[in-house]
């Protein structure tokens, strides 16, 4: 993002900058599936429960990243799961201008034994962040390989935000 884009970005809601990069947050966040909650509010902190590449029609994103799925691909499987975060962020606070601060994200990559890109792969979330809440989307983060992730799914991707009023 340049200098420009983030004196631009800066008057601008996150919603009004997913617009503007002609992305759209699905309506509904995708389903717990299972006995637990896809967002926890805490204090001033939102934990939000790893999501994945799931389109909004439901279409999954399925593979083994290093093998039948490129790192350019699962880039974008990032970067959708990002999206999903942010649905849930959203649906749980109402607004994403609630969001003052992105603390830290955990993905994980559904790799194969040999692939070690995993940070390049995560890359999709961390960039679509940074391009949302401009420098308050820069975060800690980490980045692993596993060897299956649920569903088959390429990423899993678990956020961290520090909220405040909108």
């Amino acid at each position: 993002m340049t200098i420009a884009t983030h004196r631009e970005a800066g008057s601008m809601s996150p919603e009004e900058r997913l617009g503007r990069m002609g992305l759209v947050l699905p309506d509904l966040a995708p389903a717990p599936v299972g006995n637990f909650a896809n967002a926890i509010v805490i204090g001033s902190m939102l934990f939000v429960s790893g999501q994945g590449p799931v389109t909004a029609d439901g279409r999954v994103m399925t593979g083994k990243v290093g093998g039948d799925v490129g790192v350019d691909e699962a880039y974008e499987h990032a970067r959708l799961a990002g999206l999903n975060l942010l649905a849930v962020a959203r649906q749980q606070m109402g607004d994403l201008s609630t969001i003052r601060r992105v603390i830290k994200l955990f993905g994980m990559v559904n790799a194969a034994p040999d692939f070690a890109d995993h940070p390049k792969v995560i890359n999709g979330c961390s960039d679509l962040f940074t391009e949302v809440f401009g420098p308050d989307g820069i975060h800690a983060r980490s980045a692993v390989g596993m060897g299956s992730l649920p569903n088959n799914i390429t990423v899993e991707i678990e956020a961290i935000f520090e909220i405040g009023d909108a």
